[in-house]
């Protein structure tokens, strides 16, 4: 089982990124579960929302404490308690975040992580107008688990969002993708 957990505030579409993970698991025949938790529901609140993907059935519904990823959607919340809490050294660390802003940070994230930092609200303020990172991390996140194939999701956006916002949001997913692909030697792979 891969287990993920995501990271942001209230408005950013952290639970829609996981229901775009886990869509696009579903597009691949696997099985897979999404589901939010936040306390007060109000815009730019801290939200986390989790995602487990398995070849059978998932049947746990606690939050993951033990992530094979995390993604940061936003990245004031770097090194808020508990952020990385389980995150082993073999596991994915994406961020939202410029790479100069990131080493601002360094030691809110460590050294023991495997890190991509990814411009994400750039990215989407310039194609959608709004700042929603989710798609090109969740591009990014494919490009270096191999966990899900870009054009899954790419389907899973399509499949979401009505006309224009289908269109600038899979462009995110291609530019998260192709991102991290430029990079070499993960596990991108857009078949």
């Amino acid at each position: 089982m891969f287990q993920v957990r995501i990271h942001g505030r209230g408005g950013q579409g952290v639970v829609t990124t996981s229901e775009l993970l886990a869509l696009s698991c579903f597009i691949e025949g696997k099985h897979a579960q999404a589901f939010p938790s936040f306390g007060s529901e109000r815009t730019g609140a801290p939200v986390a929302s989790f995602v487990r993907v398995d070849d059978r059935p998932v049947r746990s519904h606690e939050p993951v404490s033990a992530p094979d990823a995390v993604l940061v959607q936003d990245p004031t919340l770097l090194g808020s308690p508990g952020l990385l809490c389980g995150l082993s050294e073999s596991g994915w660390l994406v961020v939202n975040i410029a790479e100069g802003a990131l080493h601002d940070r360094a030691g809110a994230v460590g050294a023991d992580v495997r890190l991509i930092a990814l411009p994400a609200s750039a990215l989407s303020l310039q194609l959608l107008g709004r700042d929603t990172p989710g798609p090109a991390l969740l591009g990014a996140f494919a490009a270096a688990t191999g966990i899900v194939r870009l054009p899954s999701l790419v389907a899973a956006v399509q499949q979401r969002f009505p006309g224009p916002m289908a269109d600038g949001n899979a462009q995110m997913v291609t530019h998260g993708y192709e991102s991290v692909s430029a990079l070499g030697g993960l596990h991108a792979s857009a078949g």
